[in-house]
């Protein structure tokens, strides 16, 4: 089905004539969850985002399906538990997406250390329990276990040898962020639902008797302002969320968000040579733990975890972020000698953690995996990932909190209070599907030989003229959908700049992903700002080149498009901090 600006017109159209059982706010992962759900039930479901689908946390993680070992030290059993469960769901409902890759945990003994030898195959233990690696699993193979400090320094010949005990090594998954949100919200349209990008609730709406029934919103691209009807309205912006409640007169103004701030940097692997994820504590006794991830040539590693009050929509790298993180990856990688200047891309992100229980007007109805139970002095690391759902007074359902890895399971709470709500106020019916069940767009196939499928799936591209590499990755970031772009590939010729594969992608994209922008495409769709930043000089202006056929920008468009996408790659590759830290040299 076409998912595209054109259906995106034609379905605004339809939404100010209909009467929705559901409006979802805010489209990250924890509202894509919610919308495919809903729209899987057979619920008139729309869903808006001010920004691109995921544009905000959900596109700015560790990009892992990860289930917080760390957590077990703050004793968040049940966050754990939900999360290292979900990991092989979220594996089976998005196969192209999530593929098991065991964490090396170093151990050091050094102050401020978060595990021990000891402690950590304790933990490990547990964690695996919880997963149910155990018995009969096909997931055994990947049992934890630990390694001596000969063999950690084997795997990592980087690693700082000083007061290295060992290390344990646990089962983990790797994932891609932007894309589990779009290939929700693709499904969810499929299913019927009604998904856009670009549009901002600017007030929540009542009936007579001062009941949510929907919100006025405002389309970004046009400046329009219409009216959404609703029977219920969910808030799932996640650092938004108390701004959209401040939309909403009837509702509660007192803050239950506590922002943080975490911080990614990409270098090339010459330069930090990591096999295998790496997990390891900080070693600065502020209780972080740190990772160094390998992808596409390149290491990346994060995070930090700082108290966040600026600007939500555009969260930036400072030297601060940069300073704490080079000081680091240099005391765990003494050969390595990073400096900002090998910085290549970065990435910032806000957490949406909820803070401690407040006391105000709300009625905590549900809550899922555990909601926050930290004090507002706490350490920002401190603050659990445990979600919160409730309903207010004037019945404006808020979701916010938890972690990537346990939409789903946020998703399903939500779910139960919107049907029972609608059930309980208007007479309306609605039997769930089983979530764990359903495939996003791209997944269909058998997720328990998905390395097998996605080679099947590649050989179609090899077949019509693609590299066997480019073939490949396209079948990873599409999966299934993969067909649909090689078939593309029969019929087009490459555009100038770009490979078939890549004309026949960003094609498909356009239609079928709703890509808007060039930012969209390089930084969401795929991840050339962040991996392949050698390469923007040419792939960048032919992306711009194509799209302005396919949408027929005026100059004026052009340009715009041209300096958003200029500004996000400089941003990315830090040029204003290098040119400050070369000119105070």
């Amino acid at each position: 089905m076409s998912f595209s600006i054109e259906t995106r017109k034609q379905e605004i159209s339809k939404l100010k004539n209909e009467q929705l059982d559901l409006l979802v706010i805010g489209g990250g992962i924890t509202g894509a969850g919610v919308a495919l759900q809903a729209s899987a039930a057979g619920m008139k479901t729309a869903l808006i985002d001010m920004q691109d689908f995921g544009a905000g946390t959900s596109s700015r993680s560790t990009r892992l399906v990860h289930g917080g070992i760390r957590y077990l030290k703050n004793f968040d059993v049940q966050v754990v538990s939900d999360t290292v469960k979900e990991r092989a769901v979220v594996q089976h409902i998005a196969p192209h997406m999530t593929q098991a890759d065991p964490m090396l945990l170093p151990i050091y003994d050094e102050p401020g250390t978060t595990f021990t030898m000891f402690s950590v195959k304790v933990a490990m233990n547990l964690y695996d329990h919880l997963a149910g690696i155990e018995g009969d699993s096909p997931l055994t193979r990947y049992a934890n276990y630990t390694i001596d400090k000969a063999e950690a320094l084997k795997r990592e010949p980087q690693l700082n040898s000083e007061n290295l005990e060992g290390a344990g090594v646990y089962l983990d998954y790797q994932n891609n962020d932007s894309r589990l949100v779009v290939e929700n919200i693709k499904k969810a349209h499929d299913e019927g639902g009604i998904m856009l990008s670009r549009v901002k609730c600017v007030e929540i709406l009542h009936d007579e008797n001062g009941k949510v029934n929907g919100a006025r919103v405002k389309d970004l691209l046009t400046d329009e302002k219409f009216e959404i009807k609703a029977n219920v309205v969910i808030n799932t912006s996640g650092p938004w969320s108390d701004l959209v409640r401040g939309t909403d007169d009837k509702s509660s103004k007192k803050s239950q968000m506590r922002p943080t701030k975490g911080v990614h940097l990409v270098v090339d692997q010459s330069r930090l040579s990591v096999p295998q994820p790496t997990y390891f504590g900080s070693g600065t006794d502020d209780g972080r733990m740190i990772f160094t991830i390998p992808r596409e040539g390149k290491t990346y590693f994060g995070t930090t975890d700082t108290d966040y009050d600026g600007d939500l929509e555009n969260p930036k790298v400072d030297q601060s972020d940069v300073d704490y993180l080079l000081k680091i990856i240099n005391k765990k990688y003494p050969s390595a000698h990073l400096t900002i200047d090998d910085v290549e891309a970065s990435w910032a992100g806000i957490r949406p953690l909820v803070a401690a229980e407040d006391e105000g007007k709300e009625e905590e109805v549900d809550a899922v995996s555990g909601a926050s139970d930290a004090s507002d002095t706490s350490a920002p690391s401190a603050v659990s990932r445990g979600s919160s759902l409730k309903m207010a007074d004037d019945g404006l359902i808020t979701l916010a909190g938890g972690k990537l890895t346990d939409y789903r399971v946020m998703a399903n709470g939500a779910m139960d209070m919107i049907v029972a709500a609608l059930k309980d106020s208007f007479g309306e019916s609605f039997e769930l599907k089983d979530s764990a069940q359903i495939k996003v767009s791209g997944g269909d196939f058998d997720s328990d030989h998905a390395e097998d499928a996605l080679d099947e799936i590649a050989k179609e591209g090899i077949k019509v003229g693609l590299a066997k590499d480019e073939a490949h990755e396209i079948a990873s970031l599409f999966g299934s959908n993969a067909h649909n772009i090689f078939q593309r590939a029969k019929v087009i010729r490459p555009a100038e700049g770009l490979s078939l594969g890549e004309t026949a992608a960003l094609n498909y994209s356009l239609d079928e992903e709703m890509t808007l922008s060039a930012v969209d495409y390089l930084m969401r769709r795929t991840y050339h700002i962040l991996f392949k930043s050698d390469k923007l000089d040419i792939v960048a202006p032919a992306v711009i080149k194509e799209m302005t056929k396919y949408f027929d920008w005026d100059d004026d468009e052009v340009a715009r498009q041209e300096k958003e996408l200029d500004d996000v790659i400089q941003e990315s590759m830090l040029v204003e901090l290098k040119q400050e830290v070369k000119a105070a040299k």
